[in-house]
């Protein structure tokens, strides 16, 4: 599960990082807006947001995200108590909303709570399945190993699943920030394709994959 937080206090950043990489989370941390809007396409399943932050703030942040990113929990965090500012912040679609000083136990219930994947498997056809709660691939109720890139990957359309991954955000989300390239990919995406039914697995010229029409959520 991977987490971005965008906050402009590095020590509160720190340690609410701390906390929740404690509880396995993957965690991504920003200080400033711009940066943090750069990457909002690279397969995050829950962002926190603090509303006064350099450049683009927190609200302005989340009414951008709801356009592509409509179910995906974003948690709202500030010092600034103006009830305006809370109401425009569920109005556009804030999952829940935490006003400073907070007790970082209570933001990780909360993330507890909100980032959850709520459908548990994919199902390719009538005899694959991958499970997303415990990351394994089943063929007629018999276990396949996956690499860990490959459970990355299928993780990728969790939230979004008919979307098409672009090259950028299997490359972030995948390689976990690491340096690789499309010849990577392509030799990863061939690998799964022996595991999984063939045409599960489309390319977009030009953009990416996405998973084959067929295959759902359940």
């Amino acid at each position: 599960m991977k987490i971005l937080i965008l906050e402009d206090n590095e020590r509160l950043i720190n340690v609410m990082k701390m906390a929740l990489e404690k509880e396995s989370y993957k965690v991504d941390t920003f200080i400033d807006g711009d940066e943090a809007l750069a990457v909002l396409d690279n397969g995050y399943n829950c962002f926190i947001l603090d509303i006064n932050v350099p450049n683009i703030d927190g609200i302005s942040l989340l009414e951008l995200l709801r356009i592509n990113h409509k179910d995906t929990p974003v948690i709202i965090i500030s010092s600034n108590h103006d009830l305006e500012k809370v109401q425009k912040s569920y109005e556009l679609g804030c999952d829940d909303y935490i006003k400073k000083p907070f007790y970082i136990l209570e933001l990780v219930q909360k993330v507890k709570k909100l980032c959850v994947i709520q459908r548990r498997f994919l199902k390719f056809d009538e005899v694959y399945e991958f499970d997303f709660i415990n990351h394994i691939l089943y063929k007629d109720k018999e276990e396949i190993e996956l690499t860990k890139k490959e459970i990355l990957f299928l993780e990728l359309f969790s939230k979004n699943l008919h979307h098409v991954a672009s090259y950028e955000e299997i490359s972030e989300y995948v390689w976990e920030g690491d340096d690789t390239n499309l010849t990577n990919i392509r030799a990863m995406i061939k690998r799964l394709r022996k595991k999984i039914p063939n045409d599960s697995i489309v390319i977009t010229k030009g953009m990416g994959y996405s998973l084959n029409k067929n295959v759902k959520l359940i």
